[in-house]
This record gives C-alpha cells, sequence and structure tokens, in this order.
C-alpha cells in the first residue's frame, strides 16, 4: 500500500525542514521528487541525498513557477504530486505590524501556494490525474498565539482554498487536501519561535516535538493512490496538542 513508484512528485520549500521530511517520504514510497526552494545551496544537497533533482523556486514570482512546472513537464511528462509547502512564520505583533509585513507573509504563504498550483493543476486537468496536498497548520483554524495573526491569517486560508479547488477539479480525478502540523522540531522554529522549541513538548500529550516525518507521512497518504476517494479534507498531525481541555490532564 501507498506505493508511489512512477509518481512524480513537486515538493515547494523541499530544501528544509518540513518540506525536506515530505521529500525523504515521498521518495521511500518511490516517487521520483523535485526539490523546489529558494535555498539553492541546501535544494541541491538534499536533491542529491534523495537522488531527486532541484529547481529554484521563488514562489512570489509566477513566472518563475511556471517556467519550473513546464521544465518538469517537458523532461517526464507528468506530474502526479504537488507537495505545496512553502512557508514563513516570523513572530509580529499586531501593534508593530506594518504594511510590509503583512504583505510579505501573505505572498509567500498565500499568493505562493496560488502562482504554484495554477500551472500544476492546469496539468493535472489534462493528465487527468492529480494530488494536491497543502501544508497548513493548526495555528489560525485551530490554535493561536500573540505574533501569530498574519501566519494564522495565511494558514486558514489555505484550507479555504483547498475546499474549493477540490471542487474545482474533482471532475478531472484530481483530489485536494491539507496537513496541519502542530510544532514540529526544526530549524526554523527554534529561530522564529525559540519558546515553542524549547518548551513545546510540554503541551503535547506524546511529549515530544513532531519530526518532519511525521509530516510526510500524511502527506504520502494522500499522495497515494488508496487515498483517491478523500478530498476537501486536512488532516491534523500535533501529538494531540489540540485535545486536553486543561493543562492539568497532562500531569
Amino acid at each position: 500500500m501507498f506505493d508511489l513508484t512512477d509518481n512524480i512528485a513537486m515538493v515547494t520549500g523541499g530544501a528544509n525542514g518540513i518540506g525536506k521530511g515530505i521529500a525523504e517520504t515521498l521518495t521511500k514510497a518511490g516517487a521520483k521528487v523535485m526539490i523546489c526552494d529558494i535555498d539553492e545551496e541546501a535544494g541541491e544537497k538534499t536533491a542529491e541525498v534523495i537522488d531527486g533533482e532541484f529547481f529554484r523556486l521563488d514562489v512570489t514570482d509566477p513566472g518563475n513557477a511556471e517556467r519550473v512546472v513546464e521544465e518538469i513537464l517537458e523532461k517526464y511528462d507528468k506530474i502526479d504530486i504537488l507537495a505545496a509547502n512553502t512557508g514563513i512564520y516570523p513572530e509580529v505583533m499586531i501593534e508593530d505590524m506594518t504594511e510590509e509585513d503583512w504583505d510579505k507573509i501573505q505572498n509567500i504563504n498565500l499568493k505562493g501556494l496560488f502562482f504554484t498550483a495554477k500551472p500544476v493543476l492546469k496539468a493535472m486537468k489534462e493528465q487527468n490525474y492529480g494530488r494536491l496536498i497543502l501544508t497548513s497548520s493548526i495555528t489560525g483554524d485551530i490554535t493561536g498565539y500573540p505574533g501569530g495573526s498574519i501566519y494564522g491569517a495565511t494558514k486558514a486560508g489555505i484550507l479555504g482554498y483547498m475546499r474549493n479547488a477540490a471542487m474545482e477539479y474533482a471532475k478531472y480525478g484530481v483530489t485536494v487536501n491539507a496537513v496541519q502540523p502542530g510544532m514540529v522540531g526544526t530549524e526554523t522554529l527554534k529561530k522564529e519561535l525559540g519558546v515553542l522549541y524549547d518548551k513545546g513538548a510540554e503541551s503535547v500529550p506524546l511529549k515530544r516535538l513532531g519530526k518532519p516525518e511525521d509530516i510526510g507521512a500524511a502527506v504520502a497518504f494522500f499522495a497515494s493512490k488508496e487515498a483517491g476517494y478523500i478530498t476537501a479534507q486536512s488532516l491534523v498531525v500535533d501529538g494531540g496538542q489540540i485535545v486536553p481541555e486543561t493543562p492539568d490532564v497532562l500531569d
């Protein structure tokens, strides 16, 4: 089950962190993975490790996104899977927020998804098959934290996009789903939200932060043929973080 042999997969933001975990997991399941990222050094390294390919992708540039998709289609004649994972989450308090702060995060997290998914969905429509899996978050849709209002807005927006895109492309054999990670112990979490990296596991029933491959496993499931009757759905992968009604139940 969940055999992705002969599948061509794009992973945006695949050079590091969660994206790298997704790329590694899809590779283990048999897919040929295209690492699409703005970080060329890390992207090339990850592609080499998984025997994939690297494409420099700036998700805020629609022309760049179209060219990357065209290059992949020219070489492989199809794209079976798009794991749209690119995102940033700098902490910005509302009263300190500028229009530039808002636009930067929205442009990468939400508009970048639109720019990347549009040409891929067109290709999937023409081939009558596809799996689009979005990296959302528990933040915004379920939880929140001070300084996370822009990030939360984008991640909730991703789920709105997911439900409507799923309806638009269902008749073409394309499913659109999302994964909602909790706290995943990446270097970016450590850099941007160090307190969660250091103490976040205390509020998780499983008593650990997530690993990138935990998210990768959920993506591989949605990417599989076995998940072909699932669309417009999101899966929370958070170690049970959102369930406790009071902190004392974790003692």
